[in-house]
């Protein structure tokens, strides 16, 4: 078992594809074993989805929105600003973590799968991860 944390590069509010990122920071993977990612962040979440057409990264942020929009007149939380308490619930509701099966020492994603990153902060500093490889 191998564990490494690193810092992503800071992105905009909205989801981002970061396979290939994640890729560069992991130490050299076994020919069968399992990727274990978590986000230490509670504003940020992580996912696997289609990574071939851009418009699904639109459509995320659309309907993350819709369904939980800013400035909900009973919220409490608020003093980190209107995006914070909205940010923490839609980490919730995607997650902090996924695990990607390894194969012939690369990840097992499907075809138009690619790892993302929601950011749902409007400013946000880079994310940190932890990747455990078993």
């Amino acid at each position: 078992m191998r564990q490494t944390i690193f810092t992503l590069a800071p992105r905009e509010r909205g989801y981002h594809i970061i396979t290939r990122e994640v890729m560069s920071q992991l130490p050299d993977l076994p020919k069968v074993g399992l990727l274990h990612l978590f986000i230490q962040h509670t504003s940020a979440a992580i996912t696997i989805n289609e990574a071939a057409d851009p418009d699904v990264l639109t459509d995320f942020e659309s309907v993350f929105n819709h369904i939980v929009p800013e400035n909900l007149p009973f919220l409490v939380h608020t003093m980190e600003g209107p995006d914070d308490m909205p940010a923490h619930i839609k980490a919730a509701m995607i997650g902090h973590s996924i695990t990607v099966p390894i194969t012939d020492g690369r990840l097992n994603l499907g075809t138009w799968q690619g790892i993302y990153l929601c950011e749902f902060r409007n400013r946000a500093s880079g994310r940190r991860l932890v990747a455990t490889v078993y």
